[in-house]
C-alpha cells in the first residue's frame, strides 16, 4: 500500500488524529490501537485525555504493518520480527530476506506426518 492520501488540506507533515488515519487507510481504529500494543515501534503521540496524534512516520509504520500482515500474510509476531530486523521496507527488492525461525525446519517433518495421517484418515 502506498502512503495514504489525506484530503483534509493539512500539510503533509501535520499530525493526524486516529480518525483521520482511519479515513485515509481504511484500517479500523480498534485495529490501530491493538497494533500499538503489538508493535512497540508504532508509538503515536498521546496528549491530554489520551488523544492520539500520528506523525508521518507513524502513518508510514501503519501502512507497512498493514502491507506485511494483510497483503503479504505475515503473522503479527512475524511482522514485528521483520520490522525489528529491518525487513519491512517498502522496496522489497532492496530488503534483506527474512530468514524463517530455526524452529520452522523442525516443524516441517512433523507437518508432513500429520498430512499423511490426514490423507490416510480421509481414505477410510
Amino acid at each position: 500500500m502506498a502512503s495514504p492520501t489525506f484530503t483534509d488540506g493539512k500539510d503533509a507533515d501535520a499530525l493526524r488524529t486516529i480518525g483521520e488515519v482511519v479515513k485515509a487507510t481504511g484500517i479500523k481504529a480498534h485495529v490501530l490501537r491493538y497494533w500499538e500494543q503489538q508493535f512497540p515501534m508504532l508509538d503515536p503521540l498521546k496528549r491530554s485525555g489520551g488523544r492520539r496524534y500520528y506523525r508521518p512516520e507513524d502513518v508510514d509504520m501503519v501502512t507497512t504493518i498493514d502491507r506485511l500482515v494483510n497483503r503479504e500474510g505475515f503473522t503479527l509476531k512475524g511482522a514485528r520480527m521483520a520490522l525489528e530486523s529491518g525487513g519491512g521496507e517498502s522496496d522489497q527488492s532492496q530488503a534483506a530476506p527474512v530468514a524463517p525461525p530455526a524452529a520452522a525446519s523442525e516443524i516441517i517433518p512433523q507437518l508432513k506426518v500429520i498430512r499423511s495421517r490426514l490423507a490416510a484418515a480421509l481414505e477410510r
